[in-house]
């Protein structure tokens, strides 16, 4: 088995986690995201609100797109993050830079490798998120689409391959910031305990991979979720003017919600986030270390 079909096979184990961990935490960071002002007075309202009217199950909607999207999208990341790691890898060593195996890789190296890995992720997040978060908002009691496969083929068939990949020029911008930060934390955060403790890599304690990844967490939510609100505002909107349309771009998403809803809605949603973060990224970090260690062992 080659290097990246490891790689590819360990993040698809760090994505599986990622969602079965974090998917009720998100459904309700969408709807704070999404509705309009004074809808919820809080996250615990939203929570409630949604237990109370669709059932417990309703933390779970849609979450089929992500458990195969994200499982994918996940795989990408770790996928291109190792290739561009191994890319440094070899420069440094030629170099005799980055310590004895080249491998103790700088902050401009893993800020390159991370924001390769988050545009690669992007092209698959974009429309996986799309489709998740038009199921997690529909009308429980009137809904537009049956599931994920339908969502696909209605949008695809009335708005064309476009209207998959709707809002996808913000997924991007939030990808790129995100993955670029998220990665440097972790693998710095990596490098200082194997430098400490004059370790390997596989002989990191896995509850440090917890940690490592919940910090890392914290720091890519830290400098993307204005951004992820407009996102999940214009993978809302509606396709067409005829349709509801109400933003014409993000720019004029961004213009529109500072003007009618103040600054605070660029971070509502953010308690179910904050709270969400360190169990889903530590679940995910956790995944693609042991599923690592089993594959390279």
């Amino acid at each position: 088995m080659s290097n990246a079909i490891k790689d590819l096979a360990a993040g698809t184990a760090g994505g599986i986690a990622q969602v079965l961990v974090g998917q009720p935490f998100d459904i309700v960071k969408v709807r704070m995201q999404t509705s309009a002002k004074g809808t919820y007075s809080g996250m615990l309202h939203c929570a409630g609100g949604i237990l109370k009217n669709e059932g417990p199950l309703a933390f779970y909607k849609g979450t089929l797109t992500p458990l195969l999207g994200i499982g994918v999208c996940v795989s990408i990341q770790f996928g291109v993050l190792e290739y561009a790691k191994r890319i440094f890898t070899a420069q440094n060593l030629a170099r005799g830079e980055g310590g004895e195996e080249g491998k103790m890789l700088s902050g401009r190296q893993l800020v390159i490798a991370g924001v390769a890995a988050g545009l690669s992720n992007g092209v698959v997040s974009g429309p996986v998120e799309h489709i998740r978060i038009r199921l997690q908002t529909q009308s429980n009691t009137n809904p537009i689409y049956k599931g994920p496969f339908n969502a696909m083929k209605k949008i695809a068939s009335e708005h064309g391959i476009a209207g998959l990949f709707k809002g996808q020029g913000v997924t991007f911008l939030r990808e790129a910031t995100g993955y670029g930060v998220y990665f440097l934390a972790y693998e710095k955060l990596v490098q200082r305990e194997m430098t400490q403790k004059g370790i390997r890599r596989d002989q990191i304690n896995p509850m440090n991979s917890v940690l490592y990844g919940a910090t890392a967490g914290y720091a890519l939510w830290a400098v993307i979720y204005p951004i992820d609100m407009i996102k999940s505002r214009m993978q809302t909107d509606g396709f067409t003017p005829s349709t509801g349309q109400k933003y014409a771009s993000a720019r004029d998403c961004v213009r529109r919600v500072w003007r009618t809803e103040g600054i605070g809605a660029f971070t509502r949603g953010l308690g179910p986030t904050l709270i969400r973060s360190p169990f889903a990224n530590g679940a995910t970090f956790l995944g693609f270390e042991m599923a690592s260690r089993l594959l390279y062992s």
